[in-house]
């Protein structure tokens, strides 16, 4: 989990499930030694970290994993809004959801990439009957 604000890691934190360790960073710079030492099944980034934002991490990860330095870890980025989809799939997180958070959205989020899957948070998303093409 690495988001530089205590509250953020708190809301991430309290839909684990209970006994799970979990490892709370707030320095972005930090998570390529961390996931090279010990590998996570899932990196749970804020898109707002104040050292190195979740974009720049997640690309560092892929970055590290095509070197062969740091083995393939999952990403689920937490967006500040829907336009921030952009990024998430340009750096090739395997999934995002779009604050505020909740533990419902959360667990599935967290429980469908650590399946191999992808979450891709539907919240905000246009309606695609009101803006299709006439």
């Amino acid at each position: 989990m690495v988001a530089d604000a205590a509250s953020v890691r708190d809301e991430v934190i309290s839909v684990l499930p209970g006994g799970e360790a979990c490892l709370q960073l707030a320095d972005g710079r930090a998570v390529r030694d961390a996931a090279a030492a010990n590998p996570p099944d899932i990196a749970i980034v804020d898109l707002q970290v104040g050292s190195m934002g979740g974009m720049a991490i997640c690309m560092d990860l892929r970055l590290e994993e095509s070197g062969g330095r740091v083995p393939h870890v999952p990403v689920l980025l937490l967006l500040d809004r829907r336009a921030d989809v952009f990024l998430a799939k340009r750096c090739g997180a395997e999934g995002w959801i779009v604050k505020p958070l909740d533990p419902v959205r959360l667990r599935r989020a967290i429980e469908a990439i650590r399946a191999g899957g992808t979450f891709h948070d539907p919240t905000f998303q246009p309606d695609p009957v009101l803006v299709a093409p006439r």
